[in-house]
């Protein structure tokens, strides 16, 4: 079995895995429209975490991985926990494209996806307020802007050539308005 994660499990897959590769699916684009009120975010200020949302034109960078044997009873449980029951994603397969020139052909890999229906979804919101809404926020797996910062590296470092400007313009938002919260009154007349 194939799972292919497009968030936080691209660096934190947190299950056994036999292998895996960087690579896209089309056909979805990638938004900070989930609500999170547990690993990134409380029920006063939820997070914002990435989901997929369908679009024919577009396609979404990850990472699949390759779990067999006694992983797949014990990653999809996990999974199941950690994305449907406290996540409130639903799952589907998709057609999986590994980055690599010579590798085998496109395979099937299960994803979860929020849907507008799942109570935990927030929906659209400009770049700068959910760049907002992502420095307040931490919950039990951390702070909400270490998220979003993650997600940007991967796709800085693994994916290069692909384009993220969802991603991008609110990593961009989050960095012109961080400066502002070191610059208190505090702190200015300390110097």
């Amino acid at each position: 079995v194939w799972i292919f994660g497009y968030g936080s499990l691209v660096w934190r897959p947190g299950f056994e895995f036999t292998s895996r590769k960087v690579g896209f699916i089309r056909g979805y684009s990638r938004r900070f429209w989930q609500g999170d009120t547990f690993h990134r975010g409380s029920e006063k200020m939820p997070g914002r975490v990435v989901t997929l949302l369908e679009d024919c034109g577009a396609c979404t960078w990850g990472v699949a991985y390759e779990v067999r044997g006694e992983q797949i009873a014990a990653s999809l449980e996990y999974l199941n926990m950690r994305e449907a029951v406290l996540g409130g994603y639903d799952t589907k397969l998709v057609k999986f494209h590994p980055q690599e020139k010579d590798a085998e052909e496109p395979f099937l890999a299960l994803v979860y996806i929020a849907t507008p229906q799942n109570p935990s979804y927030l929906g659209p919101a400009s770049e700068e307020d959910i760049a907002a809404q992502i420095i307040v926020s931490s919950g039990c797996a951390g702070h909400n802007i270490e998220y979003l910062l993650r997600l940007a590296d991967f796709m800085r470092y693994f994916c290069p050539q692909a384009e993220d400007k969802h991603l991008f313009s609110i990593e961009e938002a989050l960095i012109s308005i961080l400066p502002c919260l070191y610059y208190t009154e505090d702190s200015l007349e300390e110097t």
